[in-house]
């Protein structure tokens, strides 16, 4: 690895640092020209009226956004030297070209490239060239830097067969350094399996079964600005979204595309996509699991359909001074054809008055008459067509039909025999009745069964692409209401398995992947842990065969150990001590505990002088340390944690497999160090 010398200033031509400085001071110009240019685009002769001019400020103002320096991030974090010009058999690079790989494209003002997007075809080997296989790479250069300012570089010579595999310092180090603030991108530091499930095609699901600080959150939305890149304008229509399972961990990774120069991705959670009521209430465990359980969709469906009856009388319809009579058999013979074609409740109940009046017009041409399309919409507008598919077919108010099954005994038993037992019925039964929808205290299961009854009735619009990470903690209706959105795309799913924290926790990917309507989406498992220091992740690898037997133990690939204590204590101000130690290291700092325990540590934590922040408010240089919740924990970094009381986190939990599963979370949040305090006694699985 190669550092400038403090005592010497070489000529640029001469000094490869300062040839590259020279590059990125060039490129920082290059891109500044592009936002100009952007910037001082007139459009107020290309623009037919104020709406496409609208639209149009719009793009430019997004595409101006995109084109931003961020002055602290690298333009560029890399270099590939190739060997050959493009051919046949050849990567696409020319003989003797290099190319700087960066975060974005930018280019002169002739329009050739200066830095060439991390994502296109001739930056992949990049992240998979490698002694065995060098894609045609002679050299490979990582860049070092310290803020904004280029300070090293490190060449790999892929092709020359004395120099031997080496694990990057540089790369390294950007893995291990401490962080303040919210979540970064990985762009400069993806490895070769994680840069394959970035760059598979929009058309496969694909799920990533990854342990804590195998990356894979980070690879997910890497996939997704790959796809963006890959597929702009198709999912520029259909869209995209990344779903995080709380508001915390989502401001917390909300920086991540916008680095990239991703700006279109909605983010929101499962409780967002279903909010057609307000949620005020909350389930037991028991009651939560049976409505969280792929069979209410089956009682669901059922009730909704049992709104359709059969008509006992004709039709008659007058138009002027004829009157068409239509049997009762026909409409029946109508009703039970959309019935069997299984098209949504709501599309058959708007097909159903067509069918009676093609009926009718059926009869007029028989007679001699010439009626046309505007006869037939007329014909079913009729009152009497209407009266007869009001009473045949009604209207379904999807969040009346779910109050109805949760306070009605009977009404219940009716669609659920068979399905549930009666134990289950009186489960999920609220035990007192409720005048209306406004007025109930809906819970969040309760919400994702009025989704599931508003797509039986109406179809729910799909997406592109979705990422759905911490899956494992979702339900198989919740899975069933992120599938809705994206019957007609694709899907990232991430997760882990040992990380599944509620009673219907995921217990296999298959079956999860089923209920998500993705069953042949290909599963991947990330074991390399490049983010937990080993004697951490070991230590918490204690829990794996009580929480997830079976399930291959993350391996530490980092070189830096960190640093891990167990710390018996007799009260909180040791607690705010190991803190305080803690602090005066670089970086970021959590406290974790059981959610009870919070308000006592806060109030220590007051009395000691240390300000704190709550999950999702970003650390910063004055203020870096967090108090967390357990419950918050998922998807949290820190570049150091103290947890605070295990046993304790383990009690909070309805049972102890769900309580282990949540600290196995909270012991693997630590990049560089942890220390875990205790009054009582550890839980055994840890030895």
């Amino acid at each position: 690895m190669s550092t400038p010398s403090p005592s010497s200033s070489p000529r640029v031509d001469d000094d490869p640092l300062a040839r590259e400085r020279a590059h990125l001071a060039s490129s920082r110009g290059a891109l500044r020209a592009m936002r100009e240019d952007v910037e001082a685009l007139d459009i107020s002769d290309v623009t037919a009226n104020w709406v496409n001019a609208q639209i149009l400020e719009r793009q430019i103002g997004e595409r101006i956004k995109a084109l931003a320096d961020l002055s602290h991030t690298p333009l560029f974090f890399g270099r590939l030297d190739y060997l050959h010009a493009p051919g046949a058999d050849r990567a696409e690079g020319a003989e003797g070209e290099q190319f700087y790989i960066g975060r974005r494209h930018v280019h002169d003002g002739d329009g050739d490239p200066m830095v060439i997007d991390w994502r296109a075809p001739v930056s992949q080997p990049f992240y998979r060239a490698s002694k065995k296989d060098p894609m045609d790479v002679g050299l490979r250069r990582r860049f070092g830097y310290t803020g904004g300012d280029l300070t090293a570089y490190e060449d790999e010579h892929l092709s020359d067969p004395a120099e031997t595999e080496r694990t990057s310092k540089l790369l390294q180090r950007e893995i291990e350094r401490p962080r303040v603030g919210p979540m970064r991108d990985i762009v400069a530091t993806i490895q070769p399996e994680q840069d394959e499930i970035v760059r598979s095609g929009l058309g496969g699901t694909v799920c990533v079964q990854g342990g804590p600080g195998t990356g894979k959150t980070a690879v997910g939305l890497h996939r997704v600005a790959y796809l963006l890149y890959a597929h702009r304008e198709r999912l520029a229509r259909t869209g995209t979204l990344v779903i995080g399972p709380n508001k915390s961990f989502l401001s917390y990774i909300e920086q991540v595309l916008p680095a990239l120069g991703e700006l279109t991705v909605r983010q929101g959670t499962v409780d967002d996509l279903v909010a057609h009521v307000e949620v005020r209430g909350t389930d037991d465990a028991a009651a939560a699991v049976v409505k969280g359980d792929a069979r209410m969709a089956e009682v669901l469906r059922r009730a909704v359909y049992a709104h359709v009856g059969m008509p006992g009388e004709p039709l008659v319809v007058v138009r002027g001074s004829r009157r068409w009579r239509l049997p009762a058999y026909e409409i029946e013979e109508m009703v039970r054809e959309l019935l069997d074609r299984d098209i949504r409740y709501g599309a058959a109940r708007a097909a159903l008055p067509q069918r009676i009046a093609h009926a009718i017009l059926v009869q007029m041409e028989r007679s001699g008459e010439a009626p046309d399309d505007r006869v037939q919409d007329a014909v079913a507008r009729n009152s009497a067509v209407k009266a007869v598919v009001k009473a045949v077919w009604p209207t379904v108010d999807p969040a009346k039909l779910v109050l109805r099954l949760l306070t009605d005994g009977e009404f219940l038993a009716e669609h659920a025999a068979g399905v549930l037992s009666e134990g289950e019925q009186k489960t999920i039964l609220w035990a007192k009745p409720v005048r209306s929808v406004k007025s109930a205290r809906w819970s969040a299961a309760d919400a994702v069964l009025i989704d599931e009854a508003t797509d039986i009735v109406e179809r729910t619009h799909s997406l592109g692409h979705v990422v759905l990470d911490e899956a494992q903690d979702l339900s198989p209706m919740q899975y069933r209401a992120v599938g809705r959105r994206c019957t007609t795309g694709s899907a990232t799913v991430l997760g882990d398995l040992a990380q599944g924290t509620t009673p219907w926790a995921t217990r296999s990917w298959e079956e999860a992947l089923t209920h998500l309507g993705k069953a042949d989406a290909v599963i991947e498992e990330l074991t390399a842990g490049f983010r937990v220091p080993t004697d951490v992740i070991t230590y918490a690898s204690r829990l794996l065969p009580s929480i997830a037997p079976g399930l291959t133990p993350v391996a530490s690939v980092r070189e830096n150990p960190g640093f891990f204590d167990l710390r018996p204590v007799t009260g909180d101000a040791e607690v705010v001590a190991a803190c305080e130690e803690l602090l005066r290291n670089e970086g970021s700092t959590g406290l974790i505990a059981a959610d009870a325990r919070i308000p006592a540590l806060a109030e220590a934590l007051t009395t000691a002088g240390i300000g704190h922040l709550s999950p999702g408010e970003e650390t910063t240089a004055e203020t870096r340390l967090t108090l967390v919740p357990a419950s918050l924990a998922k998807g949290l970094e820190y570049d150091y944690v103290v947890l605070d009381e295990p046993r304790a986190v383990v009690d909070g939990e309805p049972d102890e497999r769900t309580g282990l599963r949540r600290l196995y979370v909270a012991l693997t949040r630590a990049v560089s160090g942890l220390i875990v305090t205790h009054t009582a006694a550890l839980p055994s699985q840890l030895g």
